[in-house]
């Protein structure tokens, strides 16, 4: 018996992933058709359940449930049933067999496996229900204690929890700065030089020039064939390999080379470089001079952004602006949400942990199929392995997405935040503006109207999310600097009316936020080198 018991409770894993309806099983419920039978009284059996809750350290409880033996009884009845009409018993139409026949053709142990199958297919739902437990994903069948009487213990990882203690209090004031005029003509400079032209010269490389060199090192993260670099007047701090480097080869010409020796600082991003001493030997290919577009209206016309110079540095002046506060809010609002986080408590299970993992995972796989790369080939470039790379570098990614997450969930729950359709519909019609412009043809999408609708509904609930989490960045902004006052929201309004919206010419869009995107953009690394490619 104890074998065929644990046989039984290895079966029944009641799921693991998060995307399923929380605390259901595998199998289709009967719960409704039951419920009405009862009301009917055509089965004559009350619902009786005995359940003892045990909460666990890992956020999970443990419901050790004991059934009525006549529900089980009914159970196996009902099993023997199946089992006899999809298998043949001689002498008997399929499904017509007596009980005491399949019995004995079958066995008790195969009506009994058949049963318990049924009856969690069936009760689990009403278990849930009736232990007053807030699922946090599927459970699962942990032991078969007993078969009489009937006694199961279930695992169920429970919902996230999250109180945010005094968040009133937190303070934290939103201190940018307007960008100078001198970052507006750096903006119309790096402009010009996307429009210029080149062409090669015979003389010492200067300020402005494209230069073509070959790179050597004895640090392989430093070699590069043909690699193109640009010689600016000022700093910048994406310059590969370090700000400063087409610097040191003003006054070579082509075919000349140099040693630069350089130092790389303890805090470097690129693992293999910190602290580290280099010597890098330069060979010069090719030195090419610019020539600049005059500043005229012509140039205006050219770069699309405006008819005349006024209208471009008007558009320059504002994208500078929006770049330079977003940048700032990316710092701002990951600080302000972790000084949220030092008073708040958080408890969840380790499912959600590896739930957001995979997330992560996906979202690096994502940006690497844009460099053509695959997740094997950029372990095999790290030197590490999948199972590493996961518990170093993406599940304490992972651990940050997951507590912002649900810090934010709680606030637009605890504040009533509400998704307007106004906002909505804006986000949504800039996500599809953002599409066409990228070149997408809405029109040969693969499934044809099915592929448009599931497109659609895809980025509605996006922009639902973003829309969401801007909104609730702003309640936690409006706090911190003493400003906020809480919106008053009718007592006749449901959740659902709070966190729902219409889309115009879209599907339904629900809240979610999932992915605070306005937070995560601030770990995003925006490399198109494999070196830097981490997950956000």
């Amino acid at each position: 018996m104890t074998g065929d018991v644990l046989e039984l409770a290895d079966k029944h894993v009641l799921g693991t992933c998060t995307a399923r309806c929380k605390g259901s099983t595998p199998f289709i419920p009967t719960e409704n058709l039951l419920d009405s039978l009862r009301l009917l009284g055509l089965l004559g059996l009350e619902e009786t359940l005995n359940i003892e809750k045990q909460y666990q350290e890992d956020h999970s409880v443990k419901l050790i449930v004991e059934i009525d033996q006549e529900k089980m009884n009914t159970f196996k009845h009902r099993a023997a049933t199946k089992i006899s009409s999809r298998s043949k018993v001689p002498g008997f139409r399929p499904g017509k067999a007596p009980y005491e026949i399949v019995v004995r053709t079958f066995g008790d142990a195969a009506i009994t496996e058949q049963a318990v199958d049924l009856l969690i297919d069936a009760e689990y739902s009403n278990i849930l229900k009736e232990a007053d437990v807030n699922p946090g994903a599927t459970g699962s069948l942990e032991s078969v204690d007993s078969l009489v009487p009937p006694k199961f213990t279930f695992r169920v990882p429970l919902a996230p929890e999250v109180d945010l203690g005094d968040y009133y209090s937190v303070r934290m004031p939103y201190e940018w700065q307007a960008p100078e005029q001198k970052d507006f003509d750096a903006a119309i400079e790096e402009l010009r030089q996307m429009y210029a032209s080149t062409e090669n010269v015979d003389r010492a490389i200067e300020v402005g020039d494209y230069v073509l060199v070959d790179v050597v090192s004895e640090t392989a993260e430093l070699n590069r064939t043909g690699f193109a670099t640009f010689v600016r007047k000022g700093d910048r701090d994406t310059e590969w390999p370090f700000n400063g480097f087409a610097k040191e080869l003003s006054g070579l010409k082509a075919g000349e080379n140099k040693t630069i020796k350089h130092s790389f600082p303890e805090t470097w991003e690129v693992e293999e470089l910190k602290g580290k001493d280099v010597e890098i030997e330069v060979t010069v290919k090719t030195v090419r001079g610019v020539t600049l577009p005059d500043l005229d209206d012509a140039f205006a016309k050219m770069t699309g952004a405006g008819e005349t110079m006024e209208a471009l540095t008007e558009a320059v002046k504002k994208d500078v602006e929006s770049r330079s506060q977003n940048t700032y809010d990316d710092v701002y609002f990951v600080d302000l949400i972790e000084k949220v986080k030092e008073i708040a408590t958080i408890k969840y299970h380790e499912h959600a942990l590896e739930h957001e993992a995979e997330h992560v995972l996906s979202d690096l796989s994502n940006r690497l199929a844009q460099q053509s790369m695959d997740l094997e080939t950029y372990f095999k470039v790290r030197e590490t392995t999948r199972e590493k790379f996961i518990e170093e570098e993406v599940k304490p990614v992972a651990k940050k997405r997951l507590e912002r997450s649900l810090i934010l969930d709680e606030i637009i729950r605890k504040e009533s935040v509400q998704l307007d359709n106004e906002a909505l519909d804006a986000e949504y019609n800039a996500t599809l503006n953002a599409l066409a412009m990228q070149g997408m043809d809405f029109s040969k999408l693969q499934g044809g109207r099915k592929g448009q609708k599931q497109l659609s509904e895809a980025i509605a609930m996006e922009s639902a999310s973003r829309v969401m989490t801007r909104k609730a960045l702003e309640v936690l902004k409006s706090i911190a600097m003493g400003e906020y006052k809480p919106a008053e929201v009718s007592e006749s309004s449901s959740e659902a009316e709070i966190v729902e919206a219409e889309v115009v010419e879209a599907p339904k869009a629900k809240k979610k936020s999932k992915k605070a995107a306005a937070v995560e953009s601030a770990e995003e690394t925006g490399s198109s080198s494999t070196e830097e490619a981490k997950p956000e």
